[in-house]
């Protein structure tokens, strides 16, 4: 008997995201119109999210159930932390450092000063401290964007051309893989990755997103490697390997456009979930009241520390 409890045990730890535990929780009702950009802080123990339309930056501490808001001025993409205890935000029209106690901003950069009808979305760091985050038009125009690398050193490199709208973006755990996606695509792109000099070459799609499950949006990866898909227009979050391409899990989210995922807590055990009003009708809202909302789940699986920006200005 203990012979059989341990093998199925241990068929559990192997399942990772495969294995079903929990159901989502609404954390906050915020009714977001459009609420992205996920990423735990492991320093100050706060979950950071943006609600893009609405330029505002939220810091969410789950221990004091405590939500605070700050006005970006602009439409914010996404965010990430810097080593320096400061921001790095991809506001509308740009780069910016981010005093997140005053709300005080200091400009880095604005690569598509000539593109007045683009505004940047979602981005991440990669292992050596680089920020990556691309661009859109605001009309939904195809082809019209980029994706671009913040180094350290203030230099900006648009890495991708021709995106149409730049989403979710993570590194394989042994940092020889970055994972991308543009989301009408309805693929996860998988490049070969350089983190020495952050170059990247030879892109090949490791999951594609069957139609009816939506479109692929914001994305994070656990401590396994799987990653974790927000699905636009899916009312979902799936778990993929990227090696074979194949669906381990899906959970279902009452809200139609779910947008980004974000491990969190103190044992990253909490898969953190932002969601969307926009483009969810009043029929629709009657099924998902909460759409907007900021949800969570405990999965069975851990997620990651979060690269944090090494750049200071």
């Amino acid at each position: 008997m203990r012979i059989l409890v341990s093998i199925v045990f241990a068929t559990l730890m192997l399942a990772g995201c495969s294995v079903k535990k929990n159901k989502v929780e609404l954390v906050l009702d915020s009714q977001a119109a459009l609420g992205e950009g996920a990423i735990w802080n492991y320093k100050t123990g706060e979950l950071i999210w943006v609600n893009i339309t609405a330029n505002v930056l939220n810091f969410y501490n789950p221990f004091l159930h405590f939500n605070k808001e700050l006005l970006t001025g602009e439409m914010i993409g996404t965010v990430v932390p810097a080593e320096s205890g400061k921001l790095i935000v991809a506001l509308e029209n740009g780069f910016y450092q981010l005093d997140p106690e005053t709300g005080s901003k200091l400009f880095i950069a604005d690569p598509e000063a000539d593109k007045p009808n683009n505004r940047f979305n979602d981005g991440k760091c990669d292992p050596s401290g680089r920020f990556w985050a691309g661009t859109m038009d605001k009309d939904g125009k195809p082809g019209l964007g980029g994706l671009y690398r913040l180094d350290p050193d203030t230099s900006v490199h648009r890495m991708i051309d021709k995106v149409s709208i730049s989403n979710g973006i993570v590194w394989s755990l042994d940092h020889q893989k970055m994972y991308y996606i543009d989301t009408p695509t309805r693929k996860v792109s998988s490049w070969n990755y350089n983190n020495e000099t952050g170059s990247i070459s030879n892109p090949t799609t490791a999951i594609e997103i069957p139609e009816e499950m939506g479109f692929p949006d914001g994305m994070t990866i656990d401590a396994e490697g799987n990653l974790w898909i927000a699905l636009w227009n899916g009312a979902a979050v799936g778990c993929w390997n990227p090696e074979t391409g194949e669906l381990l899990r899906k959970i279902d989210v009452p809200a139609k456009n779910v947008t980004s995922c974000a491990f969190g807590d103190k044992d990253l055990g909490t898969l953190y979930i932002t969601t969307a009003r926009e483009g969810t009708s009043e029929e629709e809202l009657k099924k998902f009241p909460h759409a907007g909302g900021l949800f969570k789940i405990r999965p069975g699986v851990k997620g990651l520390e979060a690269s944090f920006f090494k750049g200071e200005f």
